[in-house]
């Protein structure tokens, strides 16, 4: 079994690339750089050769080609100032930027100029896989001014009383915590890097943007490393290093080191953690209708109860799903339901009733009618024919036999359910303004944020590859008689 699940691990490791591949060429060969800046509301506040930097830059960032301006190339110079003003191995440092395929692009208000190169398809996957892990380690932080900064880990207390492993000369000064947060251990020491998000979220991390708190900065009571004592939003397990010649008196006051660029803790939560919330009590709720409901049907085949069943299930199948939401939606208004979650927010239960009924019950339908076809399928088998003979009660055979089997292929289905909620519901939280990952996609599309777009489908195909080999291995658990390697001298079964 071991060798099975790490063979499954590599495939879907292979099938992960594969599609991450496919997706990142088809963005950078089909979308030309031109069109991205069209969402930049910022490009019209530029003229001249400030315009043209802007564009190279975000052209950069967005992961199209190379781009150096005169202070970069000329870093390498014995005399950089000199150099990037056009004097001493301008020249022959821009030949062999050349030479190395950049092409020269002189600025249309002074006699000097910048060198970029586009990528390649080969460069773009490589620039890709080779940072999309980042590990965080003593030697990350190369800061000029500050030469002789200790590297090593060691474990201390964090900000909320509990053991840390901290470091010093990481990017994060917490590599691993604890607190009272599910999953309750964090750690920093490993991270998907991804790229900046551009138009929309522009300067945030596209992860940071997934991740990141909503709504509005809780203040609470903090004793910081210099023993300042006071009511601050930031959260400081999340501190990173911030180069010298950016801390100021106020770090200074705080922090007695240079990690000093922190996040800060909201009163919401996160996109994810906001879709997920809705999608899992819902899920749950649509099991507990639909299960049920299949049996019974199944059970009382062709009468009332199973005529009913098909009723619903006929009917939440031709509706079209935005209808249904906004039926659901008009009969919450006799209830005082919220028309939009915004209004009363987070904080109210009465902003979840509605949106998750709807998630809800939109679930129902397919898996009452599967399990229904499962139990009625079992049970014209020959071994509920034998019960039958032995004389067992039919709620006995149900109960025993038919639904053992029936259920095993709604469980193989129940890790995938489970792990995509996370991605959300377009439709549902687009009606009820609902802050989720839901419209993330279709809107980063739209805004033609590459990079987010890379990032959302690394994440759910990653979800759905992996949710797939946790559904086989659980319906192992439900019936052991489900054998996924091959037995010695057998065939392997499914």
């Amino acid at each position: 079994m071991k060798r099975y699940i790490l063979g499954r691990i590599l495939r879907a490791v292979l099938s992960i690339c594969v599609v991450m591949s496919i997706t990142i060429i088809l963005i950078y060969t089909c979308i030309p750089r031109e069109r991205i800046l069209t969402k930049d509301p910022g490009l019209s506040k530029f003229t001249g050769d400030a315009r043209t930097n802007y564009q190279y830059r975000i052209w950069r960032q967005a992961g199209y080609l190379d781009y150096l301006q005169p202070s970069d190339f000329c870093a390498v110079s014995e005399d950089p100032k000199t150099c990037a003003q056009g004097g001493a191995d301008y020249e022959e440092i821009v030949a062999d930027y050349v030479d190395r395929g950049y092409t020269y692009i002189e600025y249309k208000e002074s006699d000097l100029g910048f060198v970029t190169r586009d990528y390649s398809v080969p460069e773009l996957l490589i620039n890709f896989f080779a940072n999309l892990v980042n590990i965080d380690n003593p030697w990350y932080v190369q800061d000029a001014q500050n030469p002789d900064i200790e590297r090593n880990y060691y474990i201390t207390t964090g900000p909320n009383g509990l053991p840390a492993v901290a470091c010093s000369g990481c990017q994060y000064k917490y590599q691993l915590y604890f607190d009272s947060n599910f999953p309750f251990i964090h750690q920093n020491a490993v991270k998907l890097e991804f790229g900046i998000s551009y138009p929309t979220f522009d300067g945030l991390d596209t992860m940071d943007v997934i991740n990141g708190g909503q709504g509005q900065l809780i203040m609470t009571e903090q004793t910081f490393p210099t023993g300042l004592t006071q009511s601050s939003a930031l959260n400081q397990y999340t501190c990173q290093y911030k180069a010298t010649s950016t801390i100021d008196h106020l770090d200074q006051n705080k922090f007695t080191d240079n990690y000093a660029n922190c996040k800060s803790n909201y009163d919401a939560p996160s996109m994810v953690s906001t879709s997920y919330l809705f999608g899992i009590i819902a899920l749950v709720i649509a099991y507990l209708i639909s299960i049920p409901a299949g049996i019974s049907m199944a059970r009382h085949k062709d009468k009332w109860q199973d005529k009913i069943g098909i009723a619903y299930v006929n009917f939440m199948i031709a509706v079209p799903s935005l209808a249904f939401i906004y039926f659901v939606k008009w009969i919450g208004r006799f209830f005082g339901a919220p028309e939009k979650f915004p209004q009363l927010g987070f904080g109210d239960i009465r902003s979840y009733i509605l949106p998750i009924i709807i998630l809800a019950l939109l679930s129902t339908s397919s898996v009452m009618i599967w399990m229904r076809r499962y139990m009625i399928d079992q049970s014209n088998s020959d071994y509920v024919k034998f019960a039958r003979a032995k004389g067992l009660s039919e709620k006995e055979i149900f109960n025993k036999h038919i639904l053992k089997n029936a259920i095993i292929p709604i469980v193989n289905g129940i890790p995938s359910s489970i792990i995509l909620c996370i991605s959300g519901s377009v439709i549902t939280e687009s009606v009820f303004s609902i802050p989720g990952m839901g419209k993330m996609l279709p809107d980063s599309i739209t805004a033609l944020n590459n990079k987010m777009v890379i990032t959302l489908t690394f994440i759910f195909a990653s979800l759905a590859i992996f949710a797939l080999l946790c559904g086989d291995l659980l319906m192992t658990v439900v019936d052991p008689r489900i054998q996924l390697t091959a037995r010695k001298g057998g065939k392997k079964k499914k």
